[in-house]
């Protein structure tokens, strides 16, 4: 798809490059898109600086989950060094079309924590993605667990949106959190409960005001970026 002359380009962060089109993308009602989720993904990760954590991009994650064949997907995923992380953060998304370039109309969260040998599925419209996120679960597993891993929806600990389109703001807002409790310790802090009471008890109210967070953050990274010149 092309760009119109308006459309130009904003804001390169990392290997992120967000444009004009993308800061209306973060008013509602609007769905967010893979650019917005994969720079606040990409923003996470220089956060939370620890190697063992990854975040993966949306388009890598719907590619993974939906490549065709599993022998080639071995070359593809050997420079991702899963067997080496202890948190895994992947961006589900139900587009069916591998043609249709940010298809789609949910977007959910799988999230790998190796100490559990586990695949946690975050889903805030009562498991709507559930196949896709099983799908994704399927084709990563066997990279960071040998095929072992456990699979569990988490739709009772998983706080539920509100409207149709916030969505993408759920899935960024349980990542930080995760990345977060992570970060403090992780199961040190509590080893029953995982993220979950964190999740629980911080998302809804971080979910009212990401959009804007996020748009301040784009507006200071943009301010930054011309000052330096």
């Amino acid at each position: 798809m092309g760009y119109s002359s308006c459309d130009d380009k904003i804001l390169s962060y990392n290997d992120v490059v967000l444009r004009r089109s993308d800061l209306d993308i973060l008013k509602p009602p609007n769905f967010l898109n893979d650019r917005v989720i994969e720079f606040y993904l990409s923003y996470l990760s220089t956060v939370h600086t620890c190697p063992t954590i990854s975040l993966i991009p949306p388009s890598i994650a719907f590619w993974i989950s939906n490549y065709p064949d599993t022998e080639s997907l071995k070359d593809f995923m050997k420079p991702l060094r899963l067997n080496d992380i202890d948190l895994l953060i992947l961006p589900v998304n139900d587009n069916l079309d591998v043609e249709l370039a940010e298809g789609g109309l949910h977007w959910s969260l799988l999230v790998y924590y190796k100490e559990a040998n586990s695949f946690f599925h975050h889903d805030s419209l009562m498991g709507m993605n559930k196949r896709n996120a099983e799908k994704l679960f399927k084709a990563v597993s066997p990279f960071v667990s040998n095929g072992d891993a456990a699979y569990r929806e988490c739709n009772d600990t998983t706080p539920q949106q509100k409207n149709g389109y916030d969505c993408g703001v759920y899935v960024l807002a349980i990542a930080q959190v995760v990345c977060q409790w992570f970060s403090s310790g992780g199961m040190k802090k509590n080893r029953d409960e995982f993220w979950f009471t964190d999740v629980k008890e911080t998302v809804p109210e971080s979910v009212s005001h990401l959009r804007e967070d996020i748009l301040r953050l784009i507006k200071s990274l943009m301010s930054e970026k011309t000052a330096s010149k």
